[in-house]
C-alpha cells in the first residue's frame, strides 16, 4: 500500500492521510471518504504508513495539478495568508495525458503555425510608427508596463503580441479588471482570432466552462481573455499574459485568498517562463516604479478636447445645458458618479478641500451617530468641523447624489434622452451588460451613466461630451491613494469621449488648480505622488497589511484585537499605524476590528503575520480598501 497526505479542494480543513494500492503522482485529483461524504481532494506528498489507521481513496480521477500550479498555490497561500487548499481550488486542473512540456524546442511540436491562419479571419494589425516602434521594444522584455494615453491603440498592440505567440506556437491569457469589458473586446479578438479564442469570468455557465475545456485540451482554443479568473485557467505552452487596466483594484480579491491578479500574473509568468505585460493609461504607481516603462505618448486619432471646471456637488445648470446640447445635436455623452460609499466626507463647496487628518493626510470620515470625524488610518477622532481649514469658508458639506436621482434629474430637464444606468445596481447579469452596451453602441440610448464601471476601458467613438461628477469626494477619501484615485478616473473618464472627433469634458471640483497642472501630462503626477508617498512612507517605498477581526460578541472582538497588538509589538521592524473599530463597524451581526500595519519591506512584516495567524483573525496583505 501507499499512502499520500492530501488536502481537500474548496475546504480550510487540515491535512489527511489516505492509502492506496496504486502508485500516484503528486497533484492527482481524487475522490476521498470523509465521514459518510466522498470529498474531492489532491495529492501534497507521499508519506511513510501512520500508526493510525487510514481509509482508502475511493478512486483517481482524470485531472492533476502541474507542479508549476501546486508552487503558485503554496506562494498564494503563504503570502496571502489562505489555507493552501483555497489557493489551489483557484486553479482548474490539466486534464490527464496534456504534455506540459516546457522546452521552447519542443513548444513547436504541439501546434502548426500554419493552422493559426485558417483560424483567424486576417492577418495581425496593421501598426502606425509609433506602435511599431512600442511593439518591438517589448519583445525584447519580459516584463514591461506599456504606459499608453487613452486611445493610444494598445490593443493592436496586444493582438500582434498574440499573433506572435500563436506563430510561436504558444497561447495567451489577456486579462481584463471586469467583465464590463469582455463583450467589446470578443468581438475585437473574434475578427483577429476566431474561435481560437474564448472568453471567460465567473457568470459563465458550467456547460459553457466544459466546452471551452475541451476547446483548450484540444489545442483549438489558443488565447483565454476574461477577469481575475482567467488567470486560472489550465493553457499548456503559455508564452504571454496581458494585465490590461493594470491600476485597477478590480484585480485585487476581497475574500480568501486576497490575492491580486496583476502581482500572481507576474509570479506566474516568472514560473512558466511566459512574457508579462502590464498596460495602462494611466498606470499604478507600484508597476511604474517598478517595472521598465514603454510609451504611447499620442492617441491613434488626435482629437481636441476642451475641458471646462465647474464648481459644486451636483446636476447643476451648465451641466444640464451641456447635455442637453448634446443630445439635440444627436451626439453621444457619458456621466460619472462616484460609487455610493458606506461613509461620507466633510468637504468645502468653495475651494474642493475635504477635511484631513492631521497625522495621516488622509481625509476624515463623518460618523454622524457618534457626532465626531475619524481617520481610519490612525483611529484620531475630533469633533464635527463646520469651517473649512484651508479657506475658511462655512459650513462644510457632506451630501452626495445617487444614480436614480441623477437619471430622474436629467429626464425632467432633457426631454426624450434616452439613458443608460450603467452600475452594479443595474448591471447583474452578463446578458443585461450586453444589452445595455448594445443599445449604446447602436445609438438607441444617448446617455450613459454610471459609477465607476464607465472608466474601464470602453471605446465608443460617438461620445462627444463627458461629464465627471464627485471628484473632490474621492479625492478626500480615507485612502493614501484618494489623489491617484481622483486622478486616474479624470483621466480614463475624460479618454471615453473624443476618440473619432472633437469633445468636451466638465469636471466637477471645487478645486481646479490641482486637476490643471496635470491634465496633459500624468506622468508628471505620477512622478510627484511617488515623492509624496516616499516622505510619507507608503507603497510602493514601504509594505502594509490589515488585519480584520469580526465576532458576534463585541467585547471578544476587541480582546482578541489587543491581543493581536501585543504580540505585534514585540516586532520592532513594524510600525502599528492604528487600531480599533472598523469604518463599518458591524456587518452580518458580527462586530469589526481594524489593525492597520506597515513596514519598510515585505519579509518582516510576513514574518510577524505569520506569528499571530489564527483562525480568529483575516490578513489581507497588499490592501487596496481600508473599510
Amino acid at each position: 500500500m501507499y499512502y499520500y497526505e492530501v488536502t481537500l479542494l474548496r475546504s480550510s480543513a487540515p491535512k489527511l492521510t489516505y492509502a492506496c494500492g496504486d502508485e500516484l503522482k503528486i497533484g492527482s485529483v481524487l475522490s476521498v471518504p470523509l465521514k459518510s461524504t466522498v470529498k474531492e481532494a489532491v495529492i501534497l506528498e507521499e508519506v511513510e504508513k501512520p500508526e493510525f489507521d487510514t481509509a482508502e481513496i475511493v478512486s483517481v480521477s482524470n485531472k492533476f495539478y502541474s507542479s508549476e500550479q501546486m508552487e503558485i498555490a503554496k506562494f498564494i497561500s503563504e503570502y496571502y495568508f489562505s489555507s493552501f487548499s483555497e489557493a489551489i481550488s483557484l486553479f482548474l486542473p490539466y486534464p490527464v495525458g496534456v504534455d506540459l512540456c516546457i522546452d521552447p524546442l519542443e513548444k513547436h511540436k504541439t501546434i502548426n503555425p500554419l493552422v493559426y491562419q485558417e483560424q483567424t479571419h486576417r492577418s495581425a494589425p496593421t501598426l502606425t510608427p509609433i506602435q511599431q516602434k512600442a511593439y518591438e521594444q517589448l519583445l525584447k522584455k519580459e516584463r514591461a508596463l506599456l504606459f499608453g494615453v487613452t486611445g493610444s491603440g494598445k490593443t493592436e498592440i496586444f493582438i500582434s503580441l498574440m499573433v506572435k505567440m500563436m506563430e510561436e506556437g504558444k497561447t495567451s491569457i489577456f486579462l481584463m479588471p471586469e467583465i464590463s469589458l469582455t463583450p467589446q473586446m470578443e468581438k475585437r479578438l473574434k475578427v483577429y482570432f476566431g474561435d481560437a479564442v474564448a472568453m471567460w469570468h465567473s457568470k459563465l455557465t458550467k456547460k459553457k466552462k466544459a466546452s471551452i475545456l475541451e476547446g483548450i485540451e484540444s489545442g483549438d482554443i489558443r488565447i483565454i481573455a476574461g477577469a481575475r479568473s482567467a488567470l486560472f485557467v489550465p493553457l499548456s505552452d503559455l508564452g504571454l499574459i496581458i494585465v490590461d487596466e493594470e491600476h485597477d483594484d478590480s484585480y485585487k480579491a476581497m475574500t480568501r485568498p486576497r490575492y491580486h491578479a496583476r502581482d500572481v500574473a507576474v509570479l506566474m509568468g516568472q514560473k512558466l517562463g511566459a512574457k508579462v505585460l502590464l498596460a495602462s493609461a494611466t498606470p499604478s504607481m507600484t508597476s511604474y516604479y517598478k517595472f521598465e516603462v514603454v510609451k504611447l505618448e499620442k492617441p491613434y486619432i488626435e482629437t481636441t478636447k476642451k475641458y471646462q471646471f465647474i464648481s459644486g456637488d451636483s446636476i447643476c445648470t451648465p451641466i444640464l445645458k451641456m447635455l442637453h446640447q448634446n443630445f439635440t445635436a444627436q451626439e453621444q455623452s457619458l456621466l460619472f458618479l462616484p460609487t455610493r460609499g458606506n461613509f461620507k466626507y466633510l468637504y468645502c463647496e468653495r475651494c474642493g478641500k475635504t477635511h484631513l487628518c492631521p497625522y495621516c493626510s488622509v481625509g476624515m470620515a463623518l460618523h454622524r451617530n457618534h457626532r465626531h470625524l475619524k481617520c481610519h488610518y490612525c483611529n484620531f477622532t475630533e469633533a464635527i468641523q463646520d469651517t473649512c481649514t484651508h479657506c475658511g469658508h462655512s459650513p462644510l458639506k457632506s451630501e452626495r447624489m445617487g444614480t436614480v436621482e441623477a437619471i430622474e434629474v436629467i429626464k425632467s430637464a432633457v426631454e426624450g434622452i434616452a439613458i443608460e444606468q450603467f452600475d452594479k445596481d443595474s448591471i447583474t447579469t452578463a446578458k443585461k451588460l450586453k444589452e445595455a452596451l448594445g443599445r449604446f453602441e447602436s445609438g438607441e440610448s444617448n446617455l450613459l451613466l454610471g459609477t465607476q464601471m464607465l472608466s474601464k476601458g470602453h471605446d465608443y467613438a460617438g461620445i462627444t461630451l463627458s461629464v465627471i461628477m464627485g471628484l473632490d469626494y474621492i479625492l478626500g477619501l480615507a485612502d493614501y491613494r484618494a489623489r491617484e484615485r481622483a486622478m486616474s478616473l479624470l483621466f480614463q473618464i475624460a479618454g471615453r469621449s473624443g476618440r473619432a472627433k472633437e469633445a468636451n469634458v466638465i469636471v466637477q471640483t471645487g478645486d481646479p488648480e490641482f486637476f490643471k497642472s496635470y491634465l496633459n501630462d500624468y506622468e508628471n503626477f505620477i512622478k510627484d505622488e511617488l515623492d509624496f508617498l516616499e516622505i510619507a512612507h507608503y507603497p510602493p517605498f514601504a509594505s502594509l497589511a490589515r488585519i480584520l477581526i469580526a465576532h458576534k460578541d463585541e467585547g471578544k472582538a476587541g480582546k482578541i484585537t489587543l491581543d493581536t497588538v501585543t504580540k505585534l509589538k514585540e516586532f520592532e521592524e513594524i510600525e502599528i499605524v492604528g487600531h480599533g473599530k472598523a469604518p463599518v463597524e458591524r456587518i452580518a451581526n458580527k462586530y469589526r476590528f481594524n489593525i492597520l500595519l506597515r513596514a519598510k519591506s515585505r519579509l518582516p512584516l510576513l514574518k510577524a503575520l505569520h506569528s499571530v495567524d489564527c483562525r480568529e483573525i483575516e490578513i489581507d496583505m497588499d490592501p487596496v480598501e481600508f473599510s
